[in-house]
């Protein structure tokens, strides 16, 4: 096992008096009211690297999918996507084009040949700058497609507090239904577990009813166990959703520490009975490590978890590199990026 745990703390009582269901757009899942931070518990997670490391080996060696299998996985994995563009050159435009993309993300072509024009594929949300919120609100409009905010002095999430909750505030009331919220990594670094919670907690009671997804620049973290308990902490906060990236760290997302992220979110929902969804970011650009990736998922969490209350990928060019193997798979050939532009 590489989750050693010296005598099971009791189950937590949670801080809300009653779980609240998710907003709109995120079905009759419980939402995770929150728990009383357990610094014991926290201090007590341990993660063996090595051995994460063997078993998030074997994934890609293991798990193939092939042929018409690996269309429907492709096409779920269209439904789990934060279809993101966090550039310093963002503009209106370019925000319109990505929720343009997302509104029909396939080609013609491709949903004709193979005979889907009855399905609903569409990412899970599009993901921008929390300036570009009522942008993305009004393209995807009456859609079903929720729309993300990166708040909280993103990348790097070194703002006062007021700054980030001022943040939150303004990208809810511009229309936002989800919050992708950076924590402070020093915190994580110092070991300051008390100061996080209370962080991630103040920022919970700001989204209101919109979803919070906490990042927690898992690169910048040192080691798998900083990784482990960060994730403890912000669950016990009442995070929606853990984060591995922002996406602009040296280091993003990887199957060791998505490993670390996913056990810690089994071993939680097993304590508390709430299920929180996992979110890896930055650098997932190929519809082969997305299969590896839903592997994981389905392996470790079951496939209950695949779904997009529980489940998405950080993406600003995967879908691309899906929408081409789709197409391979209907003709045999490539097309070339240009035939399926983002933005």
């Amino acid at each position: 096992m590489t989750l050693k745990i010296v005598d099971k703390p009791a189950k937590p009582a949670p801080v809300a008096a009653k779980p609240e269901a998710h907003a709109a757009g995120h079905g009759a899942h419980v939402r995770n009211p929150g728990f009383p931070l357990d610094l014991d518990w926290v201090e007590r997670v341990r993660m063996n690297r090595s051995a994460l490391e063997r078993r998030a080996a074997t994934l890609p060696a293991r798990r193939s999918v092939k042929k018409e299998w690996q269309i429907a996985w492709l096409l779920k994995a269209i439904t789990l996507m934060d279809l993101t563009t966090l550039n310093s050159d963002d503009t209106p435009g370019r925000v319109e084009r990505l929720c343009a993309k997302a509104r029909h993300p396939l080609t013609q072509d491709i949903i004709d040949g193979l005979g889907i024009g009855d399905l609903t594929i569409r990412p899970a949300a599009v993901c921008v700058y929390h300036s570009f919120v009522s942008t993305a609100v009004k393209a995807v409009a009456g859609t079903g497609i929720n729309v993300a905010a990166v708040s909280t002095a993103f990348p790097h999430g070194l703002a006062p507090l007021s700054t980030r909750l001022g943040e939150i505030e303004a990208s809810v009331k511009d229309g936002a239904n989800e919050i992708d919220i950076v924590i402070e990594r020093g915190m994580v670094l110092r070991g300051d577990w008390q100061a996080l919670y209370d962080e991630v907690r103040a920022m919970r009671e700001a989204c209101g009813d919109a979803h919070i997804k906490t990042i927690l620049g898992t690169g910048e973290l040192a080691t798998q166990t900083n990784v482990a308990k960060a994730s403890l902490v912000c669950m016990l906060a009442g995070a929606d959703f853990i984060k591995t990236s922002t996406g602009k760290e040296k280091v993003n997302a990887n199957l060791v520490t998505s490993l670390t992220m996913v056990r810690m979110i089994r071993w939680f929902h097993e304590e508390t009975g709430i299920e929180i969804g996992y979110k890896p970011a930055g650098g997932i650009a190929s519809a082969k490590l997305a299969l590896d990736y839903m592997a994981l998922m389905k392996e470790e969490l079951g496939t209950h978890w695949l779904e997009p209350h529980l489940f998405r990928f950080g993406a600003s060019s995967l879908l691309t590199d899906i929408e081409r193997q789709l197409e391979h798979g209907l003709t045999g050939h490539y097309a070339a990026d240009y035939r399926m532009p983002m933005v």
